[in-house]
């Protein structure tokens, strides 16, 4: 054991040294310094595992730092080792006599994919030799097919001499000469070159095919030029076999033009016929549909097959059939003529839509999923493309390199995605431990708060829905330990949910028990509506179901209210005299209100005042028949008070306390739990009255027994005489206005008949006490009809007071502009704030005859509408101001004085007396337009 810590202490302290001191730091940060700074030597692979193997046991923060490095050095071995590979691979191509391009665009699809470094040499140069073979095959390529449409119109032109006169043929002999020369030339060197063995095998057949027919045409235009020039010098020369030539010919030598016999074809087998126009047919069809189809590479298959069937039969069919199949040929070889070109168009723009992926303007780059879709389609089109056209290997280059490059997106996408998915997945397992935790920490919910337990839940759920984007497979895998998880976590307030769902269903069978029952009991509804507001309050549920029993629960109650409600209203129609009275006369005041007539309106209140006084009459007089009868009673009480009571009867009385006393508190506790409304429905508990007794004698007085009066606000007796003292003259409660005050007969002292109820004169029937008839009060329809007709009749009587108002005013100033105090309004239209005196000091001083105090101390018009300012409260002109303080300094030395606010009249006359003007006529007027309404 010692010879080991010893062997691994000498270890750490050789690896100390060797890192410069990274063990031996302080601190992490410092460790990780030291740990980059030795990084940045190029350590061996070896020393780089061992310092990892002791430093990630210590400080794992630094070891990740060289961790990072080991993954470096093997991820750089394993690329040298691949490029190495990929390499060999590629001088095996280079090396071979016979290239083909698709193996050469293969090995660089396929080593991107391996993930060789082809940006790194060798493989760097390596690709730039391939593409450069590949290049000059595909320039062979096209330079074949460049000759072959050059010996094609070459012949072409040597087919249009031959439809001209022999002459321009002749002349045209030395260009043409010189033309096939050169295009002999032209091949042999594609033929010589080193490439030509890479070139795909159907291009030499094609240029040795091209070469044969121009030469045999060629010849054989060189032959017949050459017989016609020997015609044209010599007439016994044979004619040359071109047509127009020796028709020419003739011509020249005076020989008529013979019409060239036609030769009849040799009589045919009708089977063979028959054979030979099926095959045809068969082959016309099939180059038939490929062309109505668009198909470019199976219609020039379809036509080559064509052209085979008409060099095997065609001297054997019709001249319909073989117009047919020359027409089908040449619309086959359009098509393919159309169709490599619009291939080329397609590919040019696919080209460019691949290069411009990584051309974007600034802020406008693609993201990862969009350039990956975008690439994906880009090349299902390229095959789409290669289907209905030649191949172009020279594009497929250039398109291939654009997607590659912009592949680099799309893998910087997936990395980060994968890294995040990961993330993703750890924070959920992370909250799926942190909720069985949970869970097994809260099986009930803490001070019975399970509102504060479902809010932990829904919280929990939040953050799930939160955790980040996961595969369709790790979220399917994710999914059932969280419902687990959170299962087991709700579990508690699921069962709780339960139990308050039983509760509330029997809640509800009770809610439709009382709403189905006679007599709606308003006490027990509002007790069952607490219960369910505790239960409520107390079990959390979800919004919608708990929603869904509520208006279940309330359902039955307010049917039940609405019956009720339905019954007063059946009630309330039935109006009676008095109802019908009052809405009449309440609408002969809405009709006054709309005239605007203060007078009609007055009227008319008074119309309505008198059919309201009919309720008011009823009442009266059934207090009135109230208050005799408790007269009566009370003087039948008081002649026996004198009078002692004898035992037996003492001890029933005993016993009649004790019963309605018990009878009381049951009564009081009840009335305490109802409703007021309960308490409005319900019927008075009255028994029948007592008869009158005949004998002389009265009969002994009735103890009532009733409670002490401890509701808030009452006032408790404090007299002496409570208290059991001996009290002065008039200090007990029911005297206390003295004796001066008590009714006639009635002794001074004495507290007089004892109110049957605890309301006093108005008795409520619970105590024994006799129910009086009550008034009957007005329908709700009559009610709110008279009030809104007397708020309307008051609006518009004061609407119309303020208007009269002001056109008093406005003929107060007109007087004083004219001088003519008969144009002073009256008292009435002023208002009762100016008095009649009043009135008469502002006469007199329009008349020029100022009177009392007014001619006593004449007040300057100025200093009085001053005056008149300040007992208005109302602001003075700037100008003014200065002159307003002066003269409130001036009332604060003479105390005695009244205020303005009472001279306010005297003030106004002094005014009137002064002279006219404008604006002090504005000033006066909203002065006394404030004045006149206090």
């Amino acid at each position: 054991m010692t010879s080991t810590s010893t062997a691994k202490n000498n270890d750490i302290a050789h690896l100390d040294s060797l890192t410069g001191g990274a063990f031996t730091a302080p601190t992490s940060g410092e460790r990780a310094a030291r740990v980059r700074e030795w990084l940045q030597s190029t350590p061996a692979p070896e020393q780089l595992a061992d310092v990892f193997k002791e430093l990630s046991v210590k400080d794992k923060g630094a070891a990740k730092l060289v961790r990072e490095k080991i993954d470096e050095a093997r991820r750089i071995k394993s690329q040298e080792a691949l490029a190495a590979d990929w390499a060999t691979k590629a001088q095996a191509l280079l090396d071979t006599a016979k290239l083909n391009i698709a193996d050469a665009l293969a090995w660089q699809r396929d080593a991107a994919k391996a993930g060789a470094p082809l940006s790194r040499e060798p493989l760097a140069a390596l690709k730039t030799q391939l593409a450069e073979r590949v290049r000059v095959i595909e320039d062979l390529q096209r330079r074949v097919q460049v000759q072959r449409e050059a010996a094609v119109l070459l012949a072409q032109r040597i087919e249009v001499l031959s439809t001209k006169s022999w002459q321009d043929a002749q002349a045209a002999l030395d260009a043409l000469r010189v033309d096939v020369g050169q295009w002999q030339a032209q091949a042999a060197e594609l033929a010589a070159d080193s490439s030509w063995a890479s070139v795909d095998v159907k291009f030499p057949p094609l240029l040795e095919a091209s070469k044969g027919q121009l030469l045999v045409v060629w010849d054989a235009f060189q032959a017949a030029l050459g017989q016609a020039v020997a015609a044209a010098q010599d007439a016994s020369a044979p004619l040359p076999p071109v047509l127009v030539w020796a028709d020419e010919l003739r011509v020249a030598r005076g020989v008529p033009i013979e019409a060239a016999p036609k030769q009849a074809k040799p009589k045919i087998d009708p089977e063979v016929r028959a054979q030979a126009s099926a095959t045809v047919k068969e082959v016309l069809a099939t180059l038939e549909l490929e062309i109505a189809e668009g198909h470019g590479k199976a219609s020039a298959g379809a036509a080559n097959a064509l052209r085979h069937a008409l060099k095997e039969n065609g001297r054997l069919i019709d001249d319909k059939l073989e117009n047919q199949a020359h027409a089908a040929l040449a619309a086959a070889g359009e098509l393919e003529g159309w169709q490599r070109w619009r291939a080329d168009q397609l590919r040019e723009a696919l080209v460019a839509q691949a290069e411009g992926l990584l051309k974007r303007p600034e802020g406008q780059a693609i993201g990862g999923r969009k350039m990956q879709e975008t690439l994906r389609s880009l090349r299902e089109q390229w095959k789409q493309t290669d289907q209905g056209g030649a191949p172009n290997h020279s594009m497929w280059k250039r398109f291939d390199e654009a997607c590659n490059d912009a592949h680099k997106v799309v893998e910087a996408w997936l990395d980060k995605v994968r890294a995040e998915s990961a993330e993703h997945k750890a924070q959920r397992l992370a909250l799926i431990e942190e909720v069985k935790a949970w869970a097994d920490a809260n099986t009930t919910a803490l001070d019975d708060d399970w509102k504060g337990f479902n809010r932990i839940l829904h919280q929990f759920g939040d953050r799930w829905r939160e955790a980040g984007h996961l595969g369709e497979k790790a979220f399917a895998e994710m999914q059932p330990l969280w419902k687990a998880a959170i299962a087991k976590a709700a579990a508690p307030l699921e069962a709780l949910q339960a139990e308050s769902m039983a509760l509330r269903h029997a809640m509800i069978e009770e809610a439709k028990m009382l709403g189905a029952a006679a007599e709606l009991r308003i006490d027990a509804v509002k007790a069952l509506q607490q219960r369910w507001q505790a239960v409520a309050h107390r079990v959390p549920m979800d919004r919608r179901q708990e929603q869904k029993l509520w208006d279940a629960f309330r359902k039955p109650i307010d049917d039940a209210f609405n019956r009720k409600t339905a019954d007063r209203e059946k009630a309330e129609a039935a109006l009676g005299l008095r109802d019908r009275a009052v809405l009449q006369a309440a609408k002969a005041l809405d009709t006054a209100n709309a005239s605007g007539d203060a007078q009609t309106i007055r009227a008319a209140m008074a119309a309505l005042e008198a059919a309201l006084q009919g309720q008011a009459q009823a009442q009266a007089d059934v207090q009135t028949a109230g208050s005799e009868e408790g007269q009566a009673k009370a003087a039948a009480q008081t002649s026996d008070s004198a009078e002692s009571m004898p035992p037996a009867l003492v001890e029933s009385t005993q016993e009649a306390t004790e019963t309605i006393a018990t009878e009381a508190i049951a009564s009081t506790d009840s009335e305490t739990t109802a409703d007021s409304e309960a308490t409005a429905d319900a019927e008075a508990i009255a028994p029948a009255p007592a008869e009158p007794v005949a004998a002389p004698k009265a009969p002994p007085k009735r103890v009532v027994a009733a409670r002490g009066d401890d509701r808030p606000g009452t006032r408790k007796d404090t007299s002496p005489a409570a208290a059991g003292r001996p009290g002065k003259w008039g200090e007990r409660s029911d005297s206390a206005r003295g004796p001066r005050d008590s009714k006639p007969g009635q002794r001074p002292g004495d507290r007089g008949p004892r109110p049957e109820g605890r309301d006093g004169g108005r008795p409520s029937g619970r105590f024994g006490a006799e129910s009086r008839p009550e008034a009957p009060r007005l329908g709700d329809a009559a009610f709110r009809a008279q009030r809104d007709a007397l708020e309307h009749a008051q609006h518009a009587l004061k609407k119309l007071a303020m208007q009269a108002h002001g056109e008093a005013l406005t003929q107060l100033l007109t007087a004083w502009e004219k001088r003519d105090a008969s144009l002073v309004p009256g008292t009435q239209e002023l208002g009762n704030r100016a008095a009649p005196a009043v009135r008469a000091a502002w006469v007199q001083a329009l008349g020029g005859e100022a009177k009392g105090a007014v001619a006593a101390k004449p007040v300057d018009p100025h200093v009085a509408l001053l005056r008149l300012e300040m007992a208005a409260e109302v602001p003075t002109p700037a100008e003014d101001l200065d002159a307003r303080r002066n003269l409130q300094l001036q009332l604060l030395t003479k105390r005695n004085d009244p205020p303005p606010a009472q001279t306010w009249g005297q003030d106004t006359a002094s005014v009137l007396a002064g002279p006219y003007n404008a604006t002090a006529a504005r000033r006066v007027q909203s002065v006394l337009k404030v004045l006149l309404k206090k």
